[in-house]
């Protein structure tokens, strides 16, 4: 499983959405389908899964606006 793979299906997973897998430029915080919660329980699934430490205070909502610049977030960060 790729790394948008993996990050997809933990975001459709936490958010309870399964549209956002075809859906990249979704607006989740905009259309509420993520608050703060649901990020920190992203940021703990993406830790688990992926094997990195996130801390909330270095986010950037912009950064995690879209299931598109999670990705992007999670690849640059992760060096793929």
């Amino acid at each position: 499983m790729s790394t948008a793979e993996g990050v997809i299906e933990i975001l459709a997973s936490v958010s309870g959405q399964p549209e956002i897998r075809n859906r990249p430029d979704l607006r989740l915080y905009d259309l509420h389908l993520l608050d703060s919660l649901s990020t920190v329980e992203l940021i703990v699934r993406f830790s688990e899964h992926f094997g990195i430490d996130i801390s909330p205070a270095e986010l950037d909502p912009e950064e995690w606006a879209t299931p598109r610049r999670i990705v992007e977030f999670m690849e640059q960060r992760l060096g793929r």
